[in-house]
């Protein structure tokens, strides 16, 4: 009886991982979108290195907090606000850096 159980618990928690990995399907898509935007402004010169490490470390807070969402096997409605709310920002933030125009000598 105790064996069921425990096999039982961990299908479970499998399921729980399986279904927060779901979840954030479309947060996934942006933050590859957003990657390729700055590889693609770096590779052209449109960005610097300093606002390709400013951009850099935004996405890896986004990272970090999707990780703490789905730690519990749940993303939940406020969670996703959270990370919807960091993308979007980081969104603006890319079209911003590519397009200002910097004096160089």
């Amino acid at each position: 009886m105790m064996k069921k159980s425990i096999i039982l618990g961990a299908f479970f928690l499998i399921a729980g991982l399986m279904h927060a990995q779901t979840q954030t399907k479309k947060v996934n898509q942006r933050q590859v979108n957003q990657k390729i935007r700055i590889v693609k402004g770096v590779k052209s010169g449109e960005l610097t290195k300093m606002e390709t490490k400013k951009l850099a470390r935004q996405q890896q807070d986004i990272r970090k907090t999707k990780k703490i969402a789905k730690s519990d096997g749940v993303v939940t409605r406020k969670e996703r606000a959270v990370i919807h709310s960091k993308q979007k920002a980081a969104n603006r933030n890319i079209k911003r850096k590519k397009n200002n125009v910097v004096c160089r000598k």
